[in-house]
């Protein structure tokens, strides 16, 4: 009990975890990320959809496999030099890959061949790595949903779930047929020798949850050929001999409370919530030296239970992290909201491995895009969190390469119309600190500060920053940075209310009002069907009192697309200050490729306009701006990027406009167009985070020093890459 009782409380101060990280230990450092549709035959549309899901390697580790589900391929990736990974083209299967490993000179993959859910079927399809041809395909009784290999190369365990059908009975089980585990076994070569007659292992009247209609879910197997498997629906976990093909053990995975998470229905980030007695539910499982298991707990059909545990041998727990994958993702800013009802983080993968003299553990977060990596202390400690790695939408496939000191996670979503694609990033083991987060939060009221969808940013005289989300939070707030420290830290949030009642604006932009406060930008969108709005310039309090609500001038607003205000910054002083919005995008009224940036003067209540040209996009997508920040004087500091992410990305620059000369012009008036120079071109320094290249860079402040600073919107982790980034960009160049 003592030990559970350490565990929880360890989950639920985060930061002190992250505090204790050891002064010795060594880093993963993202050395490369390889799209998947590179891998795509040439003359192929790069829109299809393809996946990397489950991933493995040669045995020299140079070459990854991953399975292809949606294109019934497999895939190949030449990692000769890691940091510039190389497509190796792919191979048919007769059917939906879910699973691959590698074992001597064979790729054995399971293969779901299945005509429905009722009627399953499947094999393992055994593919020659040196001549790429499938040798054979060995029947396993149904539909395989899981492989793993003994380590001496014996046996290869295939889970055989025969999946339930979501759609019948709400996803309750039992629903026939019933899964089991198949057993193959291997000759020196890795080729099957009693492919017409797999073993198989039954499975049913073992767990109390649904006993006559087992799910195998996931398999390991260690170093003396014990097969660990998941019932995850059962809410059970399996012991088998592969050698005997006898169940030598079994226990239910238990149930968790969990206290301080996100419950809510609303896409927000409270960390006030509770859940108790929620089955864990296992997705992966691990075993660890000293006959221990690690399971990340993902929850299913009464699932949420958002957590890993280590068990003995017996079913003991040894370790529960309870809340700590959900602070651990709050407080990186990757927190899905959204599924904050559901089944938050969702923690779905499992990988062990032991780089320099440690066993690290890494626990898969499918909706939060991350992974958490801990060093395992043994039955008597509890594991010290290390780092968080950020990944790909819905990393799927983790693999440990220690013998290459490498990491590798395949993240398996894919669409290119919501410019997701499905990837995998590799990294490298060995930094002497690690480079991500560059931005986290602090706690309040005794937990994270639930923060993301940065959209805008500003900083004051004593250098400390504040930023705004965006509406994809159902409540809008202000953010408090200190960017002093590394990574920068927010220290406290603010809630924007009106009438004492908060608000849900979609902020773009914040600058600070003379005298107190802050200026907020609000950007409409005139083309909702239900609710549409309009854009806002909104004066709020310190303490986000709403004060005024200021809308554009009638014959402007009327002009407005979806894309509208972005940005907002303060010039001038007295009678002589302006509130400065810039617009996103060319409004009906405008010229191609030209924006307009607005000036509101709060002495007289007028507003005047000048026109921005834009770079005109070369590929697909448009160009836009981002944010206006002012650099003192009559200087503007804006951010002009496309719409485009990875390796289609190529504009994301700071550009500078001087406004001497220039007078703007009332609504009606020929507007005058201003001349623009370049500041920095952020593109270099996004790519050379080695990830998914970010597409919106959205805040951008001028510090004392004359540092410029930048923060990405993340778009709150909705089906988009989650990864927050806090950047110093220096200063900028003399000659601006």
């Amino acid at each position: 009990m003592g030990r559970l009782r350490h565990a929880l409380l360890l989950g639920a101060a985060t930061g002190l975890a992250m505090a204790a990280m050891p002064v010795q230990a060594a880093y993963f450092e993202r050395v490369a990320t390889f799209p998947v549709f590179a891998n795509l035959p040439d003359g192929t549309d790069p829109a299809t959809q393809t996946s990397s899901e489950i991933i493995t390697a040669t045995p020299d580790g140079m070459t990854l496999i991953y399975s292809d589900s949606p294109n019934k391929q497999i895939g190949f990736i030449d990692i000769t030099d890691p940091a510039a990974p190389k497509p190796g083209g792919s191979l048919a299967m007769e059917g939906e890959p879910t699973s691959v490993t590698v074992v001597g000179g064979k790729v054995l993959v399971a293969v779901n061949a299945s005509e429905s859910k009722k009627a399953p079927s499947g094999h393992v399809a055994v593919v020659d790595l040196a001549t790429r041809k499938v040798l054979a395909r060995c029947d396993v009784g149904s539909q395989p949903d899981s492989v793993a290999a003994s380590k001496d190369g014996r046996f290869l365990a295939v889970a055989v779930e025969n999946e339930r059908d979501e759609d019948v009975n709400d996803g309750a089980i039992p629903q026939m047929p019933a899964g089991h585990l198949s057993i193959l076994q291997l000759g020196a070569d890795g080729a099957p020798s009693n492919c017409d007659a797999a073993g198989k292992v039954d499975l049913t009247g073992i767990a109390a949850v649904a006993g006559d209609d087992p799910e195998p879910e996931f398999v390991d197997v260690n170093d003396e050929g014990i097969a660990a498997l998941t019932l995850q629906e059962n809410n059970h976990i399996v012991l088998i001999d592969l050698a005997k093909g006898e169940v030598v053990g079994s226990f239910s995975a238990g149930a968790v409370d969990l206290d301080r998470i996100p419950t809510s229905k609303e896409a927000l980030i409270e960390p006030t919530g509770s859940l108790k007695g929620v089955a864990r539910e296992p997705d992966a499982i691990g075993w660890l030296p000293g006959h221990r298991l690690v399971t990340a707990n993902e929850g299913d059909w009464k699932g949420g239970s958002r957590s890993f545990t280590v068990f003995d041998r017996s079913g003991k727990v040894l370790f529960e992290s309870g809340n700590l994958i959900e602070h651990i993702a709050i407080r990186n800013g990757m927190y899905p909201a959204k599924r904050a009802k559901a089944k938050g983080s969702e923690p779905e993968g499992i990988e062990v491995g032991r780089f320099g003299d440690e066993e690290l553990i890494f626990v898969g977060a499918e909706r939060a895009n991350m992974v958490s990596v801990f060093a395992d202390k043994g039955a008597d400690a509890a594991p010290e969190f290390r780092q968080v790695l950020p990944t790909g939408v819905a990393p799927e496939g983790l693999l440990a390469i220690p013998q290459r000191n490498l990491f590798v996670v395949a993240a398996e979503e894919d669409s290119a119309e919501d410019a997701v694609r499905s990837n995998v990033m590799i990294y490298q083991y060995g930094s002497e600190a690690p480079s991500f987060p560059t931005i986290v939060s602090g706690d309040q009221d005794g937990a994270p500060i639930g923060f993301g969808a940065l959209s805008g940013l500003v900083a004051g005289p004593d250098g400390k920053l504040f930023a705004v989300s965006d509406s994809f939070y159902a409540t809008s707030k202000i953010f408090e940075i200190d960017a002093g420290r590394k990574p920068a830290v927010i220290t406290r949030s603010i809630t924007v209310t009106k009438d004492g009642q908060p608000q849900a604006y979609d902020l773009e932009g914040i600058a600070l009002r003379d005298g107190g406060g802050f200026w907020l930008a609000s950007e409409g969108n005139p083309e909702r069907e239900k609710n549409p709005t309009v854009n806002l310039l909104i004066a709020v309090s310190a303490d986000g009192v709403v004060e005024r609500e200021i809308e554009l001038p009638k014959e402007v607003a009327g002009q407005a697309i979806r894309f509208g205000f972005e940005g907002v910054a303060v010039i001038g002083e007295g009678d002589d200050e302006r509130v400065v919005v810039a617009i996103q995008r060319p409004w009906k009224d405008d010229p191609e490729n030209q924006a307009k940036l607005g000036f509101y003067a709060p002495f007289s209540g007028e507003w005047t306009f000048v026109r921005y040209p834009l770079e005109a996009p070369a590929g697909k997508g448009w160009i836009g701006l981002s944010e206006v920040t002012s650099l003192g004087g009559s200087r503007l500091a804006l951010i002009e990027r496309d719409n485009q992410g990875g390796p289609a990305a190529a504009v994301k620059k700071v550009t500078v406009v001087d406004l001497t000369d220039v007078v703007p012009a009332a609504a009606g008036q020929p507007l005058p167009t201003v001349q623009k120079t370049a500041g920095i071109d952020v593109l270099p320094v996004l790519q050379d985070l080695h990830g998914w290249t970010i597409e919106k860079i959205e805040g951008l402040a001028m510090m004392p020093d004359g540092r410029l600073v930048i923060v990405s919107d993340n778009d709150g982790v909705g089906d988009a890459l989650g990864e927050a980034r806090f950047l110093d960009l220096g200063p900028l160049a003399a000659s601006n």
